[in-house]
């Protein structure tokens, strides 16, 4: 027997909706592109994102099809997402910072109807000219004013000038709720970029789950910044979700450095912020430097790669607490919070540290399940590891255009993340490594990300990767990568000393290698791939077994 229920779809055209008619006088502030601050209300937004979708139909673009995106967190950006999925399509968010040739891959591979960009890119759009002149529209995301004085682009076109005669009133269509919405490839760092296609019902239920108070913990009393950024997996949701709650929503624009993200977080009393590590090392270098605090910043969410705790202490230090989350491209991508529970208030500091470093524990409608060798679960102690396998309504079952499936061979219906965890009683999920990352020596594992933790406290070290160095004894051995503040010096007995007591002797470091900087993906994360290569090239220059410390 099924229940009397309404049956109403979840669609992102009732958040927009619900925010113009029960907080349409909520702020969206943005910094953009062309210079200054942009601010309007969601009742505005609503309007705005009305004519974009009726321009979009005059374009002639039909349900299903795709309209590509090259662009910062800004309003423009915001409409386009509600504006494109509202009316049937889908918003297909491109990161900028992937090389040329997946650009060019991922627009071919969506089959893109039309692309819109904001300025910065224009020199990214104008090298793919070639492949654009099949699409029906090339949108700069400006005003008039502001329009390249020439360029060689297909169909080019400003956006103010796109909307401007539409009216504001369009008719949200109704469908299923399992109709796409969105699309967004993954980095690329081993092959080429696979795309996961969201759904309108998992991109509401992702939202609603990341507003609870153990994950994000989002209300109209916040004013929310993500610095995460809308080209990639959308911006872990927050822009859905805080139009759903009726926060003040800011948007940095192109601006990430610390100076920039502390006067627009000050100037907007920004309560919540999220971002990855290098983004927030730079802000608190940054203050650290001139001596600033934060007047009403509450919460940092992070992710994107492992939190070392000694960011964390130092937000701590500044009054402002950390929630550690996991997530990916193919899990929308929130599927892990570290939120604490009452009980563990009364743990010693070091003991609580060791929870909020943790990747958390699993969001309401995610599974998680840790698998040993033999596909058989791992125990639940917090030691015993294994591949973290997921599965839930916000999970991708397969990849977009492609045959195969994201989901565990010997496990169908689960997808296996790639990730070497624990999980403890309470669910708390560790990530020891990833598969391909993690160093085999002597046929033991060492944890990358153990190291880089204790090696990121050290106060010379800027920044830090552990990667493995090929050993006839042992099979590998870690090395330490390194970039060093600003006058300071590290030798490699320093480097092994500084471990000593802190992690088994036998998994510290054999050797260090300082460089001027480290590689990272498209993402923000640390390029292992590259960092190994960097090494490798070292040591055909000086032989496995000698030392590289400089």
């Amino acid at each position: 027997m099924l229940g009397s229920m309404m049956d109403v779809p979840l669609l992102l055209s009732s958040v927009l909706r619900h925010a113009a008619a029960y907080h349409g006088d909520g702020e969206v502030v943005s910094a953009t592109v062309e210079g200054g601050i942009h601010r309007y209300t969601y009742a505005d937004l609503d309007a705005r994102s009305q004519q974009l979708a009726n321009a979009l139909a005059r374009l002639g673009l039909k349900n299903g099809d795709r309209v590509g995106t090259l662009a910062w967190n800004g309003y423009r950006h915001l409409e386009l997402y509600y504006g494109v999925s509202g009316s049937g399509l889908v918003c297909h968010t491109i990161n900028p910072r992937l090389f040329r040739e997946q650009i060019a891959f991922i627009i071919e591979h969506a089959g893109d109807s039309a692309l819109f960009f904001d300025l910065t890119f224009l020199p990214i759009v104008e090298e793919l000219a070639e492949q654009l002149k099949g699409l029906k529209a090339v949108v700069a995301m400006t005003d008039a004013a502001h329009m390249p004085a020439q360029s060689a682009l297909p169909n080019l076109t400003c956006y103010e000038t796109f909307i401007a005669d539409e009216p504001a009133q369009f008719d949200w269509p109704v469908f299923d709720e399992n109709t796409a919405s969105g699309l967004c490839y993954t980095s690329g760092t081993t092959g080429e970029p696979k795309g996961v296609l969201y759904s309108h019902r998992s991109s509401v239920l992702h939202a609603m789950a990341i507003t609870m108070p153990d994950v994000l913990s989002l209300s109209a009393a916040d004013t929310v910044a993500p610095i995460v950024p809308m080209f990639h997996v959308n911006a872990w949701g927050m822009p859905y979700a805080a139009p759903m709650v009726g926060a003040k929503l800011v948007l940095p624009g192109p601006k990430l450095d610390g100076a920039s993200l502390h006067a627009l977080f000050e100037a907007e009393g920004v309560t919540v912020t999220a971002g990855v590590p290098t983004v927030w090392m730079g802000l608190l270098d940054w203050m650290d430097t001139h001596g600033r605090t934060f007047s009403a910043l509450k919460r940092v969410i992070i992710g994107g790669s492992a939190t070392p705790p000694i960011m964390i202490s130092r937000f701590h230090n500044m009054g402002v607490k950390v929630r550690h989350a996991w997530g990916m491209t193919e899990t929308s991508p929130v599927g892990l919070a570290a939120a604490l529970k009452p009980k563990h208030e009364a743990l010693d500091p070091e003991a609580r540290m060791a929870l909020e470093c943790k990747q958390g524990r699993p969001v309401f409608g995610m599974e998680f399940r840790v698998a040993g060798a033999d596909g058989k679960p791992v125990p639940r102690d917090g030691k015993s590891f294994g591949s973290m396998m997921v599965r839930g309504p916000w999970v991708a079952g397969a990849y977009f255009n492609m045959p195969s499936s994201p989901a565990h061979e010997e496990m169908p219906g689960w997808f296996d993340t790639g990730d070497v965890v624990t999980m403890d009683g309470e669910g708390f999920i560790q990530i020891v490594d990833r598969t391909k990352d993690v160093v085999k020596s002597g046929g033991e594992w060492i944890s990358s990300i153990d190291l880089e933790n204790i090696a990121q406290a050290h106060p010379a070290i800027q920044e830090a990767a552990i990667v493995a160095k090929p050993d006839a004894r042992w099979g590998e051995r870690p090395v330490l990568v390194a970039v060093l503040k600003a006058g300071t010096r590290l030798t490699r007995e320093e480097m092994q000393a500084f471990y000593a007591g802190k992690i088994s002797k036998w998994s510290i470091p054999d050797d260090l290698l300082i460089v001027p900087e480290l590689p990272h993906t498209a993402t923000g994360k640390l390029s292992k791939k590259a960092i190994r290569a960097i090494l490798l090239e070292q040591l055909a220059h000086s032989g496995p077994d000698d030392a590289i410390a400089s």
